[in-house]
């Protein structure tokens, strides 16, 4: 299902008083569920990772500050530290935990599995859980929290 659908539905049912929709086109399923401000909400679609967030973000359109440029660019500059570099596999907000008051799911110095979440991207008031695709220790964490992020940005080394 094409996001500019995923979108239009998401716009639907915040202009209704609908709390539940799914929608299904062939074999990919669609459902969008209203959580009071609070409550944990999951966004789904068949080929993406379900990732449960806080209502109070997923409802928070707000651009991120243009102050977190900046350090996108330093990083894009600079050379990165030794080790294998985990790049953005799409645009987006970038979150170190699922919710503002959860820890962060790594922490530089912290040893990862191949497969273990790194972060989440927000993108389309969907998140995707971006994942470690080897096993290691990270190096650097290069992009804060909250930050945009471009596809195939570098977000951070494993050593």
């Amino acid at each position: 299902m094409d996001l500019r659908k995923i979108k239009k539905l998401i716009d639907l049912l915040e202009a209704s008083n609908l709390a539940e929709l799914e929608i299904r086109e062939g074999e990919e399923v669609v459902r969008l569920s209203r959580v009071p401000r609070g409550g944990v909400a999951a966004l789904a679609a068949a080929p993406l990772t379900q990732v449960n967030v806080p209502a109070a973000r997923a409802a928070d359109a707000a651009p991120a500050a243009p102050a977190s440029a900046p350090a996108a660019a330093t990083h894009a500059g600079s050379t990165l530290p030794a080790g294998h570099v985990v790049r953005s596999p799409m645009v987006g907000t970038f979150y170190v935990a699922s919710s503002p008051e959860a820890p962060p799911f790594v922490k530089v110095g912290q040893s990862v599995k191949q497969g273990e979440t790194l972060g989440v991207i927000e993108a389309m008031k969907m998140f995707n859980q971006i994942e470690s695709d080897k096993a290691g220790t990270v190096v650097a964490i290069l992009v804060e929290n909250g930050q945009p992020v471009e596809f195939d940005e570098p977000m951070f080394v494993i050593g």
